[in-house]
């Protein structure tokens, strides 16, 4: 069954036009094709052209100057109609062409023609690949074989245009995604914390002014609330650092140096007596994002804090740099981490279970967020680690 029979015009202009094909600049691709027609079947013109409604535009030509032609005069407009070759062989005796301005000319007429359709989706008839003379001819079997793979090279080259385009509609599609989502949680940041933020104060007070008469049920409850409304509060100021963190992945380049950055780090943190951090030997010079790796160091360390079971915590920071990119590693003498939960780590919400030195669960977001940065710098992060010693985390970027 031809179910090229099926297909309205309406629907097959409305195909065609979605293909962005019409009015576009010449192709290498679809001009070497053209070009092997007219040489391998020693035709004077060889033509890829697309019907539209009332014209005939030329993609790719070969020994014809113009850029298009009317429709009602186009050989093309009756083999996009045909399932295989169209051939005229000789048109001053055709009489569907025989009084056709083309053929009638004194200048190069058509008197050869021969045009396969090309056909998409199995359906969709948007065009042909043709060889044209100005004598009459004969092809012979090799040389329709040969014309009709040349056809099927252009519906290939076209459905990767196709595959191409909807990738690039599903890409846009997924951003504005993205952009929506970003935009909800800094809505709901902002919305919500304002709320945990009365909360935490409203049960300090309550416990302040009723701790007389409250007893140690009564406390704990309010001590509880306050807890809770931090942990939340926590954790909705990470899932809007995260979605934030490609805005920080697209912050330009400076010029600074790893003490330095470790410095406005360690003076973040806050450290006590009871942790070592031990930084690189050699001042590395970087021209970097230094806010984007800030945030890597950052998070990195904190964990290393956080999830330490040692008395005297003791952090080691490497960073050097190659040809094409700088190293950075965070090692810690933490309890490590079991070898079953290494590859689930920086899945987005992954806790693990884990519980820091203060009796906090995790929320699963920050190393998620690490690697996201580090890929978005053109890099990766990766992690060893074993049970009882201490964990590495070992992540780089691009120069």
């Amino acid at each position: 069954m031809n179910e090229l029979a099926h297909i309205t015009e309406e629907d097959r202009l409305s195909f065609l036009h979605s293909l962005e094909l019409l009015d576009t600049l010449p192709e290498g691709e679809f001009d070497s094709i053209t070009q092997m027609a007219s040489k391998y079947l020693n035709a004077s013109v060889s033509l890829f052209s697309v019907i539209d409604k009332g014209r005939q535009w030329f993609k790719s030509n070969v020994g014809f100057d113009a850029c298009e032609t009317p429709r009602d005069v186009s050989f093309c407009s009756h083999a996009i109609k045909q399932p295989d070759l169209f051939i005229v062989e000789n048109a001053d005796n055709n009489p569907l062409f025989s009084n056709n301005p083309l053929v009638t000319t004194k200048d190069n007429p058509v008197k050869f023609y021969s045009g396969v359709p090309i056909i998409l989706e199995g359906k969709y008839a948007i065009g042909t690949l043709c060889i044209i003379d100005h004598k009459p001819r004969v092809l012979n079997e090799d040389e329709k074989s040969l014309l009709k793979n040349l056809g099927k090279q252009i519906e290939k080259l076209i459905e990767l245009r196709l595959l191409h385009l909807k990738s690039e509609e599903q890409k846009k599609k997924l951003i504005l995604q993205h952009e929506r989502l970003s935009e909800f949680a800094g809505v709901i940041s902002h919305d919500m914390k304002m709320p945990l933020a009365n909360l935490i104060i409203t049960s300090d007070i309550l416990r302040k002014k009723y701790s007389s008469i409250l007893d140690n049920e009564g406390i704990n409850y309010l001590n509880y609330l306050k807890s809770s409304s931090l942990t939340l509060s926590d954790y909705i100021s990470n899932i809007l650092r995260y979605y934030e963190s490609d805005d920080i992945t697209s912050q330009p380049k400076s010029t600074f140096d790893i003490y330095e950055l470790l410095e406005d780090i360690v003076e973040l943190l806050q450290l006590d007596e009871n942790l070592h951090i031990t930084i690189p030997e050699d001042n590395v010079i970087l021209h970097a994002n230094k806010s984007a790796i800030e945030q890597v160091l950052l998070n990195l360390l904190t964990n290393a804090i956080k999830y330490n079971d040692k008395d005297i915590a003791e952090i080691e920071v490497t960073c050097n740099k190659e040809d094409k990119k700088y190293n950075f590693s965070v090692i810690d003498n933490g309890p490590g981490i079991d070898a079953v939960q290494i590859p689930l780590i920086f899945n987005l919400y992954e806790t693990l279970g884990n519980i820091d030195n203060k009796g906090n669960k995790g929320h699963g977001i920050g190393l998620s967020m690490v690697q996201k940065i580090c890929k978005g710098l053109g890099g990766d992060i990766e992690v060893s680690s074993e049970i009882g010693k201490g964990t590495q985390f070992d992540f780089w970027i691009a120069k």
